[in-house]
């Protein structure tokens, strides 16, 4: 029997393959690296392998040195960096660590980015032996960095070392450091540590490639604040839409000096993420730019790929901009759901990353991606206050009793740490330290929970979780009475949860469970389950309406934009009402406009000259946005609309103002003014008033003229997106039929209709194969000897998908139902992808502050 391919597996196997070098260390994650262990349920692993402790990079503190898990009371010698960016990225950070653990002698630097990339990427300052590099000049930096200190340091209480580095390299961030930074030395000892630090400090850099973000054994993303997934996949030009989407396919491969970093670290990391799990790739593509990938990674091939006992495996590389349409869809999936539902952990600012300086060097923009590390709420379930951990009481004795070794405390104002908490606003920060996380390793009876949801529809998903809840209070022997209701209902999960979690023993056994639930219920809330059903609703009645004509289809969308003019805008109580009761706003109808365009351009690409409207349609449909916009609309984060943004909003708060005056005039009486009293006055006071109305209507003219140009721009935009639904599936086999299931299959997405094919083992039109170097080489000496036929993807076992720009859970879902129906039982497949998308991440991407247009 075949080995089952698990990434989840092959990230925590690559984490125990460093016990030598994690025993007894304090291990350093950057905000990636926590996304990915959160995933991968690494820290369960860490803890078994004898660290002292896991902390934070980029929120470091001299207080980490104290932190023991294994109640290991010796000096920590010994720190282990993971990071998921460049080292040049990292660089200030692993300075500072070194600086606030002055007994380290080891320090072992882990980074996801090989060193190929690091040569190879326009921004990194490393060349070809870049790891080495980085040694040498990690240490040179932090010896210089001591002498300075030294010759600035003042010993009193409360030290503060303020000391700013500046790099000849380019690419190294400024280093500033503050209280938390400061080192606590005596002047004798930093003068003896500057003639020893060469022997005493020994620093060594590692690749780590299985840095990922695995939803289950078989589906994986990259975290989400990784180099690589911030990484640009176009620049900006004509057939570009974002920098977190591939450009539109024209046929044209780009030149290797144009190449986006994002395919170029996109490639080195699929190929040594497969060189790392032993497979031998047979690869394939489709699209512009992962034809380029797919090409960058058969030029890394060479005779040491071959014949070392790899096994055989088919990787398909996917632009995501060709299937637009499916993760702008409200799908039917648990996942979306949630990850749609649940607020996300703040993300760490590009600014502390490098400095404004380095910034303007930079030859591609970096994209800012939403982390993937949901919060999913615990206080309301776990029914405990904050007061009740005596928190403060509690830092309040730890810093009392800090003087043991050392006569002050390494932080200047402690004492102001406890003032701070005791403000309500504070306490309420401390509770969020009461979120769960999304852990894919947790389980029940065997059962991975992500992977049972993300193989299942909202509501059997939804069902199943409510089962194990029941079976767990049964095994718990734990009686919240008669639950047996065929449905999901959040009052009754939240009560099972909640006598669940009386106990912590049975917390502990069941965290996963109660954490799951919980993001399910946060799934089901009133408020957010009724504004995607509305968009449920609203995508329905489009895809309908695309099938009978275009008329019918604008109409739908002018009544979806005339109704999201009724919500109101400015009050956020209200907002949040109106959603609540089904109201979609103005932001979501763009969305769903966008969807209806891509409809359009499936179903009428011939209609109109440049779009897939007549004429008349699309100036309905103008006419529509420009006077919601005008009237009051929210348009903060719709970038189209540019310097408009602050004229607009002013133009809104001057009809509201206008409204309320006339509102307070016609409850007066003007029988009671005697007009004899005023004169001629009131004659000055009309004509000036009269002027000034003139000039008002004369700016809203011109502001009303300059918005229509920006609308029509806008068009423009929406008539791009409605051509790039038909072209990657015109002329070929996917326009449906006996290929995809028959009629059911029809509105399911590229992917579920490339794997249907692939599994049948049917020629794909426009599917690339790269034929790797070795291949190439064979085919050229032998050919006339041995026929070298062309691999077809659906005879391998092994079927490796990545989807460049990312995927979403319908998606997933929709992958396994193919292979179900095939009964290709013999086949694993794997599915990746840049990143998780919502459907608010694509209006960001498509017409927000992360798009191109």
């Amino acid at each position: 029997m075949a080995v089952l391919i698990d990434v989840t597996k092959s990230c925590l196997d690559s984490i125990t393959q460093m016990a030598e070098h994690l025993e007894g260390a304090i291990i350093y994650l950057d905000s990636g690296c926590t996304e990915s262990f959160q995933f991968a349920g690494a820290f369960p692993v860490f803890l078994d392998l004898g660290v002292r402790a896991v902390c934070s990079l980029e929120n470091m503190s001299s207080l980490d040195a104290v932190v023991s898990w294994n109640s290991n009371d010796d000096v920590a010698t010994k720190i282990v960096v993971f990071t998921s960016r460049f080292l040049s990225d990292a660089h200030r950070y692993i300075l500072r660590c070194l600086s606030i653990h002055e007994s380290v002698q080891k320090c072992t630097i882990c980074t996801s980015i090989p060193e190929t990339s690091h040569s190879a990427y326009p921004d990194s300052p490393l060349g070809p032996d870049a790891y080495h590099e980085y040694e040498s000049l990690l240490l040179q930096d932090f010896e210089e960095l001591v002498k300075k200190g030294g010759k600035k340091y003042e010993h009193s209480e409360g030290v503060k070392l303020q000391e700013s580095l500046s790099f000849e390299n380019e690419g190294w961030a400024q280093l500033s450091f503050n209280e938390e930074d400061a080192m606590h030395l005596d002047k004798s000892s930093i003068g003896k540590e500057i003639g020893s630090i060469g022997p005493r400090l020994v620093v060594f850099v590692h690749h780590f490639p299985m840095l990922l973000c695995p939803l289950s054994r078989r589906v994986f993303v990259l975290p989400s604040e990784g180099s690589v997934a911030e990484a640009s996949l176009s620049a900006e030009h004509e057939d570009s839409l974002s920098p977190g989407l591939p450009p539109i396919s024209t046929g044209a491969l780009a030149n290797s000096d144009d190449v986006p970093p994002g395919a170029l670290l996109t490639a080195h990391f699929l190929y040594h993420l497969a060189a790392k799990m032993d497979l031998k790739l047979d690869i394939f593509s489709m699209g512009d730019l992962s034809q380029t990938v797919g090409k960058i990674m058969t030029d890394m091939s060479s005779l040491y790929d071959v014949g070392r006992g790899k096994r055989p495996a088919g990787l398909l590389i996917i632009d995501r901009t060709l299937d637009l349409l499916t993760p702008c869809f409200h799908g039917d999936s648990l996942v979306d759901r949630m990850f749609s539902a649940l607020p996300r952990r703040a993300g760490v600012s590009h600014s502390h990353m490098r400095d404004s300086e380095s910034q303007l060097k930079l030859h591609s923009p970096i994209l800012q991606r939403a982390p993937l590390d949901v919060k999913i709420p615990l206080t309301e379930i776990l029914d405990v206050e904050i007061r009740d951990f005596q928190l403060i009481e509690r830092i309040e004795a730890f810093l009392d009793g800090w003087d043991i070794h050392k006569s002050t405390p390494p932080i200047a104002d402690v004492g102001n740490i406890c003032s701070k908490l005791r403000d309500e606003k504070s306490v309420s920060c401390v509770s969020q330290v009461l979120n769960g996380s999304v852990v894919s390793t947790e389980s029940f009876l065997g059962t991975a929970f992500m992977e049972a949801i993300l193989d299942r529809r909202t509501k059997d998903g939804a069902l199943l979780v409510t089962r194990w809840l029941q079976q767990t209070l049964r095994r718990e022997k734990i009686d919240v009475g008669s639950t047996t209701r065929s449905s999901f209902v959040s009052s009754e999960v939240r009560s099972m949860m909640k006598a669940l979690a009386k106990s912590q023993s049975a917390i502990v056994r069941n965290k996963g469970l109660i954490l799951l639930a919980a993001a399910a219920t946060a799934a089901f809330e009133e408020s957010f389950s009724t504004r995607w059903d509305a968009f449920i609703s609203a995508e329905k009645v489009l895809t309908a309406s695309a099938e009978d004509t275009s008329q019918n289809l604008a109409a739908q969308i002018v009544d979806l934009i005339n109704k999201s003019g009724l919500v109101e805008a400015s009050d956020p109580k209200k907002r949040e009402m109106q959603s609540s009761q089904g109201l979609i706003s103005f932001q979501d109808a763009l969305l769903l406009m966008i969807v209806g365009y891509m409809l359009a351009g499936e179903n009428f690409p011939t209609s109109g000259s440049g779009g897939p409207f007549s004429w008349q349609e699309e100036h309905f449909l103008k006419e529509a946005v420009v006077d919601v916009i005008l009237e009051k609309a929210p348009v903060s984060k719709i970038k189209f609309l540019g310097a408009l943004k602050d004229e607009l909003k002013a133009n809104v708060g001057r009809k509201r103002c206008g409204d309320a005056a006339e509102s307070s005039e016609d409850q007066l009486d003007i029988d009671d003014l005697d007009d004899d009293q005023w004169g001629k006055w009131g004659d000055e006071e009309e004509a000036a008033a009269d002027n000034n109305n003139k000039q008002q209507l004369y700016d809203d003219m011109q502001l009303k003229l300059e918005l229509r140009d920006k609308v029509d721009t806008f068009f423009k935009f929406l008539h791009k997106l409605s051509m790039l639904r038909s072209v990657p599936l015109k002329d070929d086999a996917f326009s449906g039929g006996s290929d995809f299931g028959g009629e059911m299959d029809v509105n399911k997405g590229l992917l579920s209709k490339l794997l249907t094919s692939v599994l049948k083992k049917a020629d794909i039109p426009r599917m690339e194969y790269h034929s790797s170097t070795v291949g190439r080489l064979f085919k050229s000496s032998f050919g006339r000897f041995v026929g070298q036929a062309k691999p077809i993807l659906g005879e391998h076992k092994v079927i490796m998908v990545f989807v460049v720009g990312g995927i979403n859970g319908v998606e997933v879902l929709e992958a396994q139902e193919s292979l179900s129906k095939s009964e290709r039982t013999d086949v694993q497949l794997i599915l990746g992808g840049t990143t998780i998308l919502t459907p608010d991440d694509m209006f960001d991407l498509l017409i927000g502050e992360s798009s191109y247009f």
